[in-house]
């Protein structure tokens, strides 16, 4: 994807700026200046969608991480962000959620945060050995000590606290 233009960058950045100071619907105006063929621009779907997301509209967040997965499907961010919003989305699930996501990790191998969203997702559809797996391959690729204290404090996962601790990577 080529760069955005300079002046698309400006708006962009003041987009973002707005958006750190809380003011979403300025954030909004300054994207709509954007130019026409600039709208759809990852970066400036990126800033919509977490907008959106702060604004707790989740229908509009798929359909953007719709858009941002097609056109590029080799960021494990587009995939993350579509996984979350279908979660929350209308008519979302958890099953929904892992069907989007199992694929990713063969994708992203190197990514630990898939296969430790899949560990919550398979957690909390009761597959409780899925779950330790699918962390044990988050630990092998991520920061133990840290997805570790995150597990230990993820109620998705709460059926599995305590071997936490004894899952090795």
């Amino acid at each position: 994807m080529k760069p955005l233009d300079v002046s698309d960058i400006h708006r962009l950045r003041a987009a973002e700026g707005w958006f750190e100071l809380g003011d979403a619907g300025e954030a909004l105006h300054e994207l709509d200046g954007i130019s026409l063929h600039e709208k759809n621009h990852p970066a400036v779907l990126g800033l919509r969608f977490e907008i959106f997301a702060k604004k707790g509209q989740w229908d509009v967040c798929r359909d953007i991480a719709e858009v941002i997965t097609r056109q590029v499907p080799a960021s494990a961010g587009g995939w993350l962000h579509l996984a979350y919003a279908t979660r929350r989305a209308t008519g979302g699930s958890v099953q929904a959620v892992f069907d989007i996501l199992h694929p990713a990790a063969k994708k992203f191998p190197d990514e630990p945060t898939i296969p430790y969203n899949l560990a919550c997702y398979v957690c909390q559809l009761g597959r409780l050995s899925d779950a330790r797996q699918w962390l044990k391959r988050a630990f092998a690729v991520g920061n133990v000590t840290q997805l570790k204290a995150m597990a230990l404090a993820d109620k998705d996962l709460q059926a599995i606290w305590e071997e936490i601790p004894l899952i090795e990577p």
